[in-house]
């Protein structure tokens, strides 16, 4: 499909246009949004508000990347802003130095689907899922999420080094349990 054609569509106001990049791009951005939220009724919500905003800042696309690497940014944008206005989320939601957790490198050596991991990242604390979806899944780096979140930088760092250990140590204890499992059912 011609996205620069379909932008430039849509800027004039065909329909068919604006219903086909929603079609072409909606399935996509609502794992993005579910990524960010707790509940498939908040990700739809985000959603919707997110092409709102997709079509209002249309003109604003300068056709230089891809078309959905600039939805993605908006709808990311979106699911934060959300989670911020939200009282779900308020409480955990906050960003401190303080230490949760202990930090681990180890890496688990355990098989897992990429459906199953992605409901093990919903499990985290909103602060950290958010981090950990930013840096690992959407590719910014830590300068770049501390400016979209207003916290600094090592605040970005430290949340996501605590979201990875959270995460491993699950993991490693998924594989535990399994091994067990395999001991004691034959």
């Amino acid at each position: 499909m011609d996205h620069h054609k379909l932008v430039r569509d849509c800027l004039n106001g065909r329909r068919e246009a604006q219903y086909a990049l929603y079609e072409e791009f909606s399935e996509n951005m609502l794992a993005v949004c579910y990524r960010y939220t707790k509940s498939m009724t908040d990700a739809e919500d985000v959603l919707q508000e997110g092409f709102i905003k997709v079509f209002k800042n249309l003109h604003q696309f300068k056709f230089e990347g891809e078309l959905g690497g600039w939805i993605r940014r908006v709808m990311v944008t979106t699911a934060l802003n959300y989670l911020k206005r939200n009282s779900r989320y308020q409480s955990d939601l906050s960003f401190t130095d303080t230490m949760m957790h202990p930090i681990s490198t180890d890496n688990p050596e355990v098989t897992m689907n990429a459906q199953d991991l992605a409901a093990l990242v919903r499990q985290l604390p909103t602060g950290y899922q958010t981090i950990f979806n930013m840096h690992a899944v959407e590719g910014y780096t830590h300068v770049e999420i501390g400016k979209m979140l207003g916290i600094n930088e090592g605040t970005s760092r430290s949340q996501y080094a605590r979201a990875r250990s959270l995460l491993i140590s699950w993991l490693e204890k998924q594989s535990v349990e399994k091994k067990i499992d395999s001991y004691v059912r034959p």
